[in-house]
C-alpha cells in the first residue's frame, strides 16, 4: 500500500512542481545551481492557503482530506492570531515524500467589509473531490490504471482558483486588512511555496543554510534580507522574494490581468541534534516567511 500511496503522490507533487517551477524562475535558478555542483534537491515542504468558510465549506480539511486518504496525518498545529490563521503541517507515510503545510483564515474574525469581498468571490467555489473518489484515494493500490490517471488529473486541478475572478477593488481593498486574505482571493489554492532541505545538497559548497543563500544572492536571487533562526538551532529558513505574475481579476465587465506577487522559493536547514531532525515548524518563523507574498 505505501509503494502505491508514494508513487501516486510523487506524480501530483511533479504535476505541482513543473507547473511552479514555470512561474518561479528562482526555483530554475537552484536547480541549476544544484546540478552543475552534483548536489540532490528534496522537497522538505510546500505549502497552501485557503479561506475557513462555512457557506461553501471550505478550509484546512478541503485541501488535507485527499492527503490524508493517500496517508498524511496531522503533526503540528500553529495559531496566528494577529493575522486570523491557523495551520497545520502533515507528516507524510513516507520519509522520502515531503511535508504539507496547510494555513487558512479565519473569515469570521474579519470585517464586514472584507467578509463580503471574500464571500462575494468563494460562494461560486468549484466543488472539490467526491466521497467516492476520496475513497478511491485510500484504496490507491486496488484502483485501476485508468482510473488511477483520472483521479491525479481530477486532484493537480483542485490546485489553482477555484472560484471565479474577483474584483480588482475587492483584492486592494481586502489587502488593507490582509494581505495573505488578497493573495488566497487572487490566487486560491495553487501552491504557495516549495522548500530545499539544505541537509540533502550532500555537497559542501551547499551544505548549509548560509551557503546556500550566499550561492543564490551570486546568481542574480534576490533574497530575503535574513535567515530565520539563529546558527545552530534547530530550524532555520530563508526564501528568495516572490515572483510578481499576471492575475485575472474583474475591471466593470471585464476580466483583465493585472500585476500581483505570487510565489516564492523557500530554504530549510534542519541540522542533526543529538542523532535527530526537528521535523516540526516554529511560529514566529512562519510569521515572517507569510509576509514574503506583501505587494512592495
Amino acid at each position: 500500500m505505501i509503494i502505491a500511496q508514494t508513487a501516486f503522490l510523487e506524480r501530483l507533487f511533479d504535476w505541482l512542481w513543473d507547473e511552479y517551477r514555470e512561474r518561479v524562475a528562482y526555483a530554475q535558478t537552484y536547480e541549476n545551481l544544484l546540478s552543475s555542483r552534483g548536489g540532490n534537491f528534496r522537497n522538505d515542504h510546500l505549502a497552501f492557503r485557503t479561506f475557513a468558510t462555512q457557506s461553501p465549506w471550505s478550509g484546512i480539511a478541503a485541501i488535507s482530506r485527499p492527503f490524508e486518504a493517500l496517508g498524511y496525518r496531522a503533526a503540528g498545529t500553529y495559531d496566528f492570531p494577529d493575522k486570523h490563521l491557523t495551520s497545520i503541517h502533515f507528516a507524510p507515510p513516507s520519509d522520502n515524500l515531503p511535508k504539507i503545510f496547510i494555513s487558512e483564515l479565519r473569515v469570521w474574525e474579519l470585517s464586514p467589509k472584507a467578509r463580503k469581498a471574500i464571500m462575494g468571490s468563494v460562494a461560486k467555489t468549484a466543488p472539490g473531490l467526491t466521497d467516492v473518489e476520496l475513497a478511491d484515494l485510500e484504496d490507491i493500490a486496488r484502483v485501476g490504471a485508468g482510473r488511477r490517471e483520472k483521479l491525479l488529473r481530477r486532484w493537480a486541478v483542485q490546485f489553482a482558483r477555484r472560484w471565479p475572478a474577483p474584483k480588482a477593488a475587492d483584492a486592494v481593498a481586502l489587502e488593507r486588512e490582509s494581505q495573505f486574505g488578497a493573495w488566497t482571493l487572487l490566487h486560491g489554492h495553487t501552491v504557495n511555496h516549495f522548500t530545499a532541505a539544505v541537509h540533502a545538497h550532500a555537497v559542501d559548497e551547499l551544505d548549509d543554510i548560509d551557503k546556500t543563500v550566499a550561492a543564490l544572492k551570486a546568481s542574480g536571487v534576490p533574497m530575503k534580507p535574513e535567515i530565520e533562526g539563529e546558527p545552530g538551532s534547530r530550524l532555520r529558513q530563508s526564501s528568495t522574494l516572490a515572483v510578481v505574475i499576471p492575475v485575472d481579476m474583474r475591471v466593470g465587465s471585464r476580466v483583465v490581468k493585472k500585476p500581483w506577487t505570487y510565489a516564492y522559493f523557500e530554504i530549510a536547514e534542519r541540522p542533526l541534534i543529538d542523532g535527530r531532525r526537528f521535523e516540526g515548524f516554529l511560529g514566529g518563523q512562519a510569521t515572517n516567511l507569510f509576509e514574503m507574498t506583501r505587494r512592495a
